[in-house]
């Protein structure tokens, strides 16, 4: 059977579910990967896993959960994307947006924009973590927090460097697999299913925002992370290279990585998970107004770009 641009044609509703039908048989066949990897490598079955979960003072735990993450990473979010994409075109390359290079100055534009908008994005943080459900969802409330302080039990633990390996390690799994995998699976794919099902490049960007800050599940950090889904999402609209958000989702990542480092190391005095918080208002008033001054200065850019890009094939043909 010849798998190469075998569902070309179908509708984006379609599309959409075969989507999500290869990301669901990929991460419970990557999950189960990762299972045998942990028993092999740990001696550790499912059964124990919850176990561990709950016991992250237990010296297997941390490299077991990094064992499944990596590998569930793969599974659930790079190859389904990459197989998807081969079925859905002639050339998964051309589908994803991989082939077309991007602009090393927008890059470092996009760079500063990320730096400039930490105060913003804490304090969207800091206002979505105040959420209060009515009194009849308390229940579910008292779940969704302490999923919450589960998560960040286990990305603390995740930060806890103390080696070049476990800081390149950690870069790995937190900054390069997710930013590699999750582009290519909501921006190149998704987002495009979303755009031309919904026939509007916005609503595709929105609507694949939406579904990237829900799948994480963690509903008090929602808003930062759909304006982040946003933000990746104009960027590959503007640019047309999914390079572009990927390098975007890294740095992003990354940077957290090295500043948590730091500041666990007492190399810098201020928490960058504070600035912009705590009624840091002029922080806020200068972040918004700079990172309000990058979007117009790549946005134009970018458009630039594209139109001449645009005149150049348009002479050559």
């Amino acid at each position: 059977m010849q798998l190469k641009a075998m569902w070309a044609n179908n509708s984006p509703a379609s599309k959409f579910l075969l989507a999500i039908g290869m990301v669901i048989v990929g991460a419970f066949l990557f999950s189960l990967v990762a299972f045998g990897l942990a028993a092999a490598i740990y001696g550790i079955n499912p059964m124990q896993l919850e176990g561990l979960l709950s016991d992250l003072d237990n010296p297997l735990t941390m490299p077991v959960l990094k064992l499944i993450q990596t590998v569930s990473e793969i599974g659930t979010f790079i190859l389904p994307a990459l197989f998807v994409a081969y079925t859905f075109d002639r050339s998964a390359a051309g589908y994803l947006h991989l082939d077309k290079e991007v602009n090393w100055i927008t890059v470092a534009a996009v760079f500063a924009l990320l730096v400039a908008a930490v105060p913003v994005i804490n304090y969207l943080g800091e206002i979505n973590s105040r959420m209060v459900l009515p009194s009849w969802l308390a229940g579910v409330e008292r779940q969704m927090k302490e999923s919450e302080e589960q998560a960040a039990r286990l990305t603390e633990k995740f930060l806890e460097i103390k080696s070049p390996f476990q800081f390149a390690y950690a870069m790995m799994m937190i900054a390069v697999l997710p930013a590699l995998g999750e582009e290519l699976l909501f921006r190149g794919v998704l987002q495009r299913i979303f755009s031309e099902w919904s026939g509007n490049k916005h609503t595709g960007i929105w609507a694949t925002a939406i579904l990237f800050s829900a799948m994480h599940m963690q509903f008090y950090g929602f808003v930062p992370r759909m304006l982040l889904g946003v933000l990746l999402g104009y960027l590959f609209l503007w640019s047309g290279s999914l390079w572009l958000p990927i390098l975007a989702h890294f740095f992003n990542n990354g940077a957290a990585v090295i500043a948590s480092c730091l500041y666990r190391q007492n190399s810098i005095s201020v928490n960058p998970d504070t600035i912009g918080t705590e009624s840091d208002y002029v922080a806020l008033v200068v972040s918004m107004i700079i990172t309000a001054g990058l979007l117009w200065i790549i946005y134009k850019r970018e458009m630039k770009n594209r139109l001449a890009n645009d005149s150049i094939s348009n002479w050559q043909g």
